[in-house]
């Protein structure tokens, strides 16, 4: 993988693309200068661990031949409050249609988050990931 960062717009406006040209925005918070134009690094941090997990539970739902119709994720975050603030803690609330069994849904999130999730796995000996199912 490669990746490449290039400041866009001072003071810290920054594109990042990957080798496909793929690309994202990334800002500062407003109180040391930025300007709100991207996401700030810790939300990125906390939306790969969504975007990671999504894929692997997707992947293990349609192997079962179940496919959602509605499928999102909300992501609340604990830091600590000294420097550097650290996330103490993720935590996704999955909605997915009633339809979906949720005892699947719950097997596939766990085996995603302790197994096959790249981010999770990476983030696992400091972070405590935890999950939430909502049935619309």
């Amino acid at each position: 993988m490669s990746l490449k960062l290039n400041l866009l717009e001072e003071p810290f406006v920054f594109e990042v693309k990957n080798e496909d040209g793929a690309t994202c925005i990334i800002d500062a918070s407003p109180e040391i200068g930025g300007k709100n134009k991207g996401l700030r690094p810790m939300q990125l941090l906390a939306s790969s661990l969504a975007g990671c997990a999504s894929i692997d539970i997707l992947l293990i739902l349609r192997k079962q031949r179940i496919e959602p119709t509605h499928f999102s994720i909300e992501i609340e975050t604990k830091r600590r409050d000294e420097v550097p603030a650290i996330y103490e803690e993720i935590k996704m609330i999955f909605s997915v249609n009633k339809e979906v069994n949720k005892e699947k849904l719950e097997r596939a999130i766990t085996l995603t988050i302790d197994k096959y999730c790249s981010v999770s796995s990476s983030l696992k000996e400091e972070i405590k990931v935890v999950f939430e199912i909502k049935l619309i």
